[in-house]
Parts: C-alpha cells; sequence; structure tokens
C-alpha cells in the first residue's frame, strides 16, 4: 500500500487561506477558484467559519478559525501583488520555486508553468489536484538549495534561451542564507535576458521571535504541536541585504514593497499590522 506524504501544513494553511479570500476580499483583484478543490474535507471546515464569519465556541476550533483568517489576511496582497508582477512581464514561460498548494496554473491559463518542490510535497500535490480541470503544471521535483536545478528543469522541457518569471513565493525564510544566495545563483543560470525574478520575503522584526512563542503556547494549549516545531524560520532579510543577493546574479530590483502598503492601496483588511509590515514582494530583473 503506497502512503501519500503529508502536505506541509504552511502550504495547507496558504491555501485555506486563499480558499477563504475567494470571491470575499477584493473582488475583482483576486480570486482563486482552485484553492478550495485543492483542500481535503477536514481542511475545508475552518475555511468555511471564515466564509460565514461564523467563529467556533471550542478553543481548538477558534484557533483554527483565527489561522485561516490571518492566513486570508496576508495572502491576498501578496497574491494580488506577484499576479500583477507576471501578467506585466507577460512571459509564456513560468516557474514556481517551493510550489506547494498553488493554483496559479489553472487560474492564469495560458501560461506554460513548471512547478519546483520537494518530491514528497509533490506526490500529494498530484493527489489533490487529480480531478481539477484545465491544464495541470509541470511538475519538476527537487529540493532547493540541495538538487541541481538547472538539469531538473531543461529535462522537464524549460528554455534558458527564452525570459522567465520566476514566482519564490513563502519560501525564503525557510531557507538559509547561505541556500537563498545559491539558489538566486542557479535560478540566475536558467534566465534568458528579460527575465523576471518575484520574490517574497520576511524583514527582521524583534517581536517576530516573541510571536512564534506565543503561537506555540497557545497551539499546545488546543493540544496539538505548532507548525514551528517542523518548518522553523532560517533567514530574515532587509531590502537592502536582500537587494545585493539579487543584484549579485545581474537582478536588478525595480520594486520591493511590503504586504501592508499594498493591503492599504487594496483596502483589504489589515488587524495584523506588523505581520503585513514584516513581508514583502521584490520584483527584479534581467536587463
Amino acid at each position: 500500500m503506497t502512503t501519500i506524504p503529508q502536505a506541509s501544513r504552511t502550504a495547507v494553511g496558504v491555501c485555506q487561506g486563499r480558499a477563504a479570500a475567494d470571491g470575499r476580499i477584493a473582488p475583482g483583484r483576486f480570486a482563486d477558484p482552485a484553492a478550495m478543490a485543492l483542500l481535503r474535507p477536514a481542511e475545508r471546515q475552518a475555511v468555511e467559519w471564515v466564509r460565514d464569519d461564523d467563529p467556533p465556541r471550542s478553543w481548538p476550533h477558534r484557533l483554527d478559525f483565527e489561522s485561516v483568517r490571518a492566513h486570508a489576511e496576508m495572502i491576498v496582497p501578496r497574491t494580488v501583488a506577484i499576479d500583477d508582477a507576471v501578467r506585466e512581464a507577460a512571459h509564456a514561460q513560468v516557474v514556481i520555486l517551493g510550489a506547494g498548494l498553488d493554483g496559479r496554473a489553472w487560474r492564469m491559463p495560458g501560461l506554460t508553468v513548471f512547478e519546483v518542490d520537494h518530491p514528497a510535497s509533490q506526490q500529494d500535490k498530484r493527489a489533490r489536484a487529480a480531478d481539477l480541470p484545465g491544464r495541470a503544471p509541470t511538475y519538476v521535483p527537487v529540493t532547493l538549495g540541495h538538487d541541481p536545478l538547472r538539469a531538473a528543469l531543461t529535462a522537464a522541457g524549460h528554455r534558458t534561451d527564452r525570459p522567465t518569471t520566476w514566482i519564490w513565493e513563502g519560501v525564503v525564510p525557510y531557507l538559509t542564507a547561505e541556500q537563498v544566495a545559491a539558489t538566486v545563483a542557479e535560478v540566475a543560470t536558467c534566465s534568458a535576458a528579460g527575465s523576471r525574478l518575484v520574490v517574497n520575503y520576511q524583514t527582521p522584526l524583534r517581536s517576530a521571535a516573541v510571536g512564534r512563542l506565543l503561537s506555540r503556547a497557545l497551539t499546545a494549549s488546543a493540544g496539538r504541536r505548532s507548525v514551528w516545531a517542523t518548518e522553523p524560520w532560517r533567514s530574515t532579510w532587509t531590502p537592502a541585504a536582500m537587494a545585493e543577493v539579487l543584484e549579485r546574479t545581474g537582478f536588478h530590483v525595480g520594486t520591493d514593497r511590503s504586504l501592508l502598503e499594498i493591503a492599504e492601496e487594496l483596502g483589504t483588511p489589515a488587524r495584523h499590522r506588523r505581520t503585513l509590515q514584516h513581508g514583502r514582494v521584490a520584483v527584479a530583473q534581467r536587463p
């Protein structure tokens, strides 16, 4: 009997946030109809609570409700900024690094999408996406920071002589500074002139460590294990430090904005202002 691996809890949380926000937050700018379909039945319950604005009474379920609502608040400005950058570049090739449960291949037709992720995560993604209509992405099994990226992408059909838009969303904090620099360098070797790299990263914040400790305590009080126990953050970046890493490989930063700035522009919820200020999206181009 084949055992299907468990998806990253972070990837599930992000997908739940997209599903909760679909059609409710920033309509006309944000939509992700594939998100709910990528969730398993048990993962959809908290999404329905948020969509119905119906907080459950039990403490463990209330934690699920608040987590999904917070993810929805964060994911909308992040997704809008990245999607705008993808559309503006208008490249036929899109590579998503550490794709998780991303739904762009289904909701942005006309693109050739390559999803790079850990082999076990992709096995889980394939099972979840089996019944989704439309063109699925090309799955490229790679462990970022360890496996050669260029060879795997070339074997999957990626063309290094054509411009590519690279999406690096929700991954950078889980890599060391050395792994981030190495990945950017590999991306550069696969990028023709005019290619674009869209990077989502987090800035240093003194209160972040305290917040993670509080989150672990609250999760433990509900009899559950914190996501930070298995998926710890390993790096944060100032805009200047991130620009230096990108510029070193020939990517020139055009814009670098906080999620809070984007949320205020969109008029979307900003209950967790520090968290939104802490997240950023940089758009860099190879001339």
